[in-house]
């Protein structure tokens, strides 16, 4: 089945989605933002005119989500697999979110990694601090540079821990850093 490109884009514009991918790896773009494959990689680079860049791990299924819709993603939304997310303080003051089934995670300028995978949500500061809490309710934690936390569903409290080197690199691997 053919599908006109115009048509499709407006449809991921409708969707909130911002994610497409032209067959042959070429640079495709909705939302404001344009994606692109890393040559000889299953990753992708996202990268939005307003100062955030996301890279995705191959197979990572997201979508970008702008609930003010004033045309700009504020959050992406990420089901499975990790993605790196960062943010220009200057060009993007008011922030942007990482949501998941299990986690919030809501920055002003910063460098994080977001993993989800077998309920868990795992988040790690490269650069500044990121917030992060359950969607549902609960504390939330902050965390600094080198620091990750581990959230699962449930209500019981996050634990901030400093990530050994081995565990920090490996999820970075994952994502061409």
């Amino acid at each position: 089945m053919l599908v006109n490109s115009r048509v499709l884009l407006a449809l991921v514009a409708l969707a909130g989605a911002a994610w497409l991918f032209a067959p042959d790896g070429a640079l495709a773009q909705a939302g404001g933002c344009t994606m692109e494959r890393v040559a000889g990689t299953s990753r992708q680079i996202m990268r939005c005119a307003d100062g955030v860049t996301i890279t995705a791990e191959g197979g990572a299924r997201f979508n970008l989500v702008d609930r003010n819709r004033d045309g700009r993603p504020d959050a992406v939304s990420l089901r499975n697999k990790a993605v790196l997310v960062d943010v220009d303080r200057a060009r993007r003051p008011d922030g942007f979110q990482v949501i998941t089934p299990q986690a919030i995670a809501a920055v002003r300028g910063t460098r994080w990694a977001v993993d989800v995978k077998n309920g868990t949500t795992s988040v790690f500061v490269v650069r500044g601090s990121v917030a992060v809490g359950r969607p549902s309710a609960g504390g939330r934690v902050v965390l600094n540079v080198g620091e990750g936390v581990d959230v699962t569903r449930g209500s019981g409290p996050l634990t901030v821990r400093r990530w050994p080197p081995a565990r920090a690199a490996a999820l970075l691997a994952r994502l061409g850093q």
